[in-house]
């Protein structure tokens, strides 16, 4: 373990932005653990590189039922059931990302209801007659998950409105002494927040106190020509911050814009063994594609081991459990035994804020979200059904899907997985799943670059996003909006913004003739 520290020190260590170097210094690090290994992977659960749960036998059938696809004249076997057997059928409408696993017990789903309860709830400041509900912020960005995750589907920009609450942004900077290099270096931190305005803007507060600003967003408008002269308009973001009420952000803060992600799907994707992650991670492009998808291996603040990170648009987070937490402390100021930050965001130069009352219960446990709470709240997460495929075996679909293959576009949104045969709860047992993502952190170009590095992740590196549910995205959120941040007006936009490693498969998109745009949008649709 000392021989991996001493080289991700070196991944930190060098001229930041070298990507090259950071790059080299992680497949060293990847390159000996399989060295350090026993026969059946790590001694690291969450870094394992073989699959130790499955026998010969159900290992022959897991590869041979994940190959991709070759015959494109009908639709794979199962492909409807993008979420296995907990996949939704019910009817299409705006709740269909709130529907329960279906393979659950019925004892599940009142647990699942009890979640989808906190999940909905809108917290209020301290002190309250509510007890239970009290603790909000003081700064916050939303009272209820679901203001963030409405329908728990996707974000988006505010679009000329005061409403930015399903989108935020991220305050970070790199490391600037050895003591936080070393931080870095030992996954002790992912980055650095800003000493008056912590990790993330809030632009809330309870009564009695400021927000910390507010978001600007200006667009430019950008024309791309494609190939048979159709002209796309790309809107180019920046963004910077109107009345903060805190003195200035410290001049290496970078700002990272966020829309909150759809929740579908969280705990099959939980239950992807990291084996068949790692196994497509390809940190030097040895196969010579243009593809360099590298995990970002972070620290469980659980277990205090390093793991696969899978969570988050940088792959930074390693569970739902902490994710949720986290999005608790971060976005509404509720603390947990996972985040226990009674104050939420609030930092050391906020006096004000951290003389406010809390919302912790002697009675009900030492923080404002104790376990029972956070059990709901992750079983919730864990058991949004993903919805039934639509249309997979209409031709346009098909002939859209085959577009989506031949333009490399798979290479990345790796389409299908089985889950481990040893997942804690059955319902994510040994399912064949369509995400449509490999999980892995991919260089995607300075178009889409927001120059903040979150652990291994680098300034232009994002996590590809699974696709499934994401042509429902109009039906139960009223908008397309797609990418980290929401500029994508539809899909043909957000594959036009497509650069880095992906640049090739884009540009091979603005080649094709309309046709074969258009069935490949609709393939898209259908997932």
């Amino acid at each position: 373990m000392r021989r991996i520290l001493r080289h991700l020190r070196r991944a930190h260590s060098g001229r930041p932005g070298t990507r090259t170097c950071r790059l080299a210094a992680l497949a060293a690090v990847l390159a000996l653990l399989p060295a350090l290994a026993p026969a059946g992977g790590l001694d690291t659960p969450g870094l394992a590189t073989k699959r130790g749960d499955l026998t010969p036998k159900d290992l022959a059938r897991v590869e041979a039922i994940t190959r991709p696809a070759t015959d494109f004249g009908k639709a794979e076997q199962f492909e409807t059931m993008q979420g296995g057997a907990g996949t939704s059928k019910k009817r299409v409408n705006a709740d269909s990302f709130s529907q329960s696993s279906a393979n659950i017990t019925f004892e599940e789903e009142a647990t699942f209801k009890l979640g989808n309860a906190i999940f909905r709830k809108n917290w209020v400041s301290s002190p309250s007659s509510t007890q239970a509900s009290d603790g909000l912020g003081p700064l916050f960005n939303a009272r209820a998950c679901q203001s963030c995750h409405l329908k728990d589907g996707r974000g988006h920009p505010p679009e000329g409105s005061a409403d930015a609450t399903s989108m935020f942004l991220r305050l970070a900077r790199e490391a600037a002494t050895e003591e936080e290099k070393t931080e870095l270096a030992e996954r002790k931190a992912l980055n650095f927040p800003d000493p008056v305005y912590g990790t993330q803007l809030q632009d809330l507060a309870v009564p009695g106190l400021s927000g910390e600003g507010r978001m600007k967003i200006t667009y430019e408008e950008k024309p791309v020509t494609l190939g048979d002269g159709t002209v796309v308009s790309l809107r180019q973001p920046t963004y910077s911050i109107d009345d903060l009420a805190y003195g200035p952000l410290d001049p290496r803060i970078t700002l990272s814009p966020r829309v909150a992600n759809p929740m579908i799907g969280l705990g099959l994707v939980e239950q992807i063994h990291p084996a068949d992650i790692l196994a497509r991670s390809d940190p030097d492009d040895r196969d010579g594609d243009g593809i360099s998808g590298r995990p970002n291996i972070v620290r469980d603040p659980e277990t205090g081991q390093l793991t696969l990170g899978r969570f988050g648009w940088k792959a930074q987070q390693p569970s739902i459990r902490q994710q949720s937490a986290d999005a608790l402390a971060g976005d509404i100021g509720i603390s947990s035994p996972e985040a226990p930050r009674h104050w939420g965001d609030c930092t050391p130069a906020q006096a004000a804020c951290l003389a406010m009352p809390t919302g912790v219960q002697e009675r009900l446990g030492d923080t404002e979200a104790p376990p029972p709470v956070m059990d709901l709240v992750t079983f919730y997460s864990q058991n949004l059904a993903v919805p039934a495929r639509r249309d997979a075996d209409k031709p346009d679909v098909l002939a859209g899907k085959k577009v989506f293959y031949e333009l490399g576009c798979v290479s990345c949104h790796t389409p299908k997985f089985v889950t481990r045969r040893d997942a804690p709860n059955k319902a994510q047992s040994f399912q064949l799943i369509w995400p449509y993502s490999d999980f892995l952190l991919h260089d995607m170009g300075e178009g889409l670059a927001d120059g903040q590095p979150v652990g291994d992740a680098t300034g232009s590196e994002w996590r590809t996003p699974p696709l499934w549910g994401i042509g429902l995205t109009r039906t139960v959120n009223g908008h397309t909006f797609f990418l980290h941040d929401g500029r994508a007006r539809d899909l043909t936009e957000a594959i036009l913004w497509h650069g880095g490693e992906a640049q090739a498969a884009r540009d091979r998109f603005a080649a094709a003739d309309a046709a074969e745009r258009a069935a490949l949008v609709k393939f898209l649709e259908s997932l």
